[in-house]
């Protein structure tokens, strides 16, 4: 018996041995399933884990390729534009980071007392079965920021190919030489992009650990050159933090920070929901919060100067405020310098997108099902999906992505809040592991055949009523924090179909 202290109440994880030198494996190929253990509900890449051996830099590394991207780029940057002062935004930037950093704790740990991943930790929730619900809903959304994402990536291998060959130029116009709204050029980078980002995730978590290691301090370091150059050529005295004119201040601007606060936590509520996927690697869960904190307030907060900074510089060295990292390398001189920034954002993309949008979709799909569906084959699910979205199309079409979007995620609160709610609260952080990987009925997971009816009909309503905040537009105020309305709704309605159902139970 294993057991975990955190908090008051203990953490109980029943492992059988076997499960454990059978879960070290990486491959499913001559995986046997440990006796109890339903082939139905496991494989080797679902199984509990034995070898928990990630330290405290690879959580940090793992934010640092989260947060170093083009979009992260360009998303600090809104935050400095919202018509607040710099010290606001930085105030609202703590708190929302902070917040996230909280949050990213609690749904840590879970994960890492038991070793298992976050479609698995779902079923103490959800059910054996059940759990397939909030994997496929993450696994969905997942697909489609994939898709973006590397299409962004491939915009920087495109600068980067006109470049130095500008004769390629008009195949990169989608009116002459395109199909299914990209251009021919747009077609190759992103096919190149989609091989690169598959080779690294199929050689598996080792090798994405070790890219993420190396990805997020590569692009501080250019991130760090190409805010002195640009520092250097505008002067000092021609930055500043406010990207926009400073429209709120007093208890006027107090409205404004708090959207700020909220924006930051739903920057983050993909990687936060499903953060188990990587906790669970961690050797201890002191590591976890260790490199939770480095990566989270103190990572985003100096990337967010960073960038503040540059763009910041872009208006007196160019003429005009560019907020696209990319655009703002391709507007210098050097030949090397452009190769470099493009080819370093490019390789931040890809950071993001495989710790944020292939390993999650990988558990997620295999989870439904793990005889079947390898974690290597769900991730190749999630990769061929995202080309038949045609992300690019989402991209350009911003109230397409919004309502998209904003739809999948008006599920992430509810399911984030019905498992925190449902582990510390319900369930007393005590999980039996063995039950998570039964087809018995009667066992603690099992509910009613496999599905736990209150935590479904909790999803349904809670998603809802923050949907209603998304798409009503007389509760359009209330649409920047969907995620923290669903979140309460779905915890707050878990517990008391959960109340009711205890009451309900005869005496024994």
């Amino acid at each position: 018996m294993k057991q975990e202290q955190f908090g008051s109440p203990p953490v109980v994880a029943e492992l059988v041995g076997a499960a454990g030198a059978q879960a070290s494996a990486t491959h499913d190929s001559g995986y046997v399933p440990p006796p109890g253990y339903s082939e139905r509900l496991t494989n080797a890449d679902l199984a509990p884990l034995q070898d928990q051996h990630w330290g405290a830099y690879n959580i940090f590394a793992f934010w640092m390729s989260d947060v170093h991207s083009v979009g992260g780029y360009v998303f600090a940057g809104s935050l400095f534009a919202l018509g607040l002062s710099s010290w606001q935004v930085l105030v609202a930037l703590l708190v929302g980071i902070g917040i996230v950093n909280f949050f990213c704790n609690l749904v840590a740990r879970p994960s890492q007392a038991t070793g298992t991943p976050y479609p698995v930790m779902c079923r103490i929730s959800f059910g054996v079965l059940g759990a397939n619900l909030p994997a496929i809903i993450r696994g969905l959304i997942a697909v489609a920021w994939y898709g973006i994402q590397t299409y962004l990536a491939s915009a920087a291998f495109v600068v980067v190919l006109l470049k130095f060959a500008p004769t390629l130029a008009p195949y990169a116009d989608v009116h002459r030489f395109g199909f299914v709204g990209l251009s021919y050029l747009g077609w190759a980078g992103f096919g190149v992009l989609w091989v690169l980002q598959a080779l690294v995730f199929w050689n598996g978590m080792e090798t994405i650990k070790k890219f993420i290691d190396f990805a997020g301090p590569a692009v501080y370091a250019v991130m760090f050159v190409l805010a002195g150059w640009m520092v250097y050529k505008a002067g000092w005295k021609n930055i500043g933090l406010n990207l926009g004119e400073v429209k709120y201040s007093g208890w006027h601007a107090v409205p404004v920070m708090i959207t700020a606060i909220s924006l930051v936590v739903s920057y983050f509520s993909g990687p936060m929901l499903n953060f188990g996927d990587f906790s669970r690697y961690g050797k201890s869960f002191r590591s976890v919060k260790v490199g939770n904190f480095w990566g989270l307030p103190v990572n985003f907060l100096a990337f967010s100067l960073v960038t503040v900074i540059t763009t910041s510089a872009t208006l007196p060295v160019f003429g005009q405020l560019i907020t696209d990292p990319v655009q703002t390398v391709s507007r210098i001189d050097s030949p090397t310098a452009v190769i470099l920034g493009a080819l370093t954002f490019m390789i931040a993309t890809i950071g993001i997108n495989i710790v944020a949008n292939f390993v999650s979709p990988a558990f997620d799909f295999s989870n439904v099902a793990p005889r079947h569906i390898s974690w290597r084959a769900g991730g190749m699910i999630a990769a061929v999906g995202s080309v038949f979205i045609t992300p690019w199309n989402l991209f350009n079409n911003p109230a397409v992505i919004h309502y998209t979007l904003d739809m999948l995620g008006s599920f992430i609160g509810p399911l984030y809040g019905i498992l925190i709610i449902d582990y510390y609260l319900i369930k007393r952080q005590q999980v039996v592991v063995d039950d998570m990987y039964s087809m018995e009925p009667g066992k603690r997971y099992w509910y009613s055949n496999g599905v736990n009816r209150a935590a479904v009909a909790a999803t349904v309503l809670a998603a809802v009523t923050s949907a209603t905040c998304v798409l009503v537009p007389a509760l359009g105020p209330l649409a920047n924090f969907s995620w923290f309305i669903g979140l309460f709704c779905g915890g707050l309605f878990y517990y008391l179909f959960c109340a009711n159902a205890r009451r309900a139970q005869p005496a024994v």
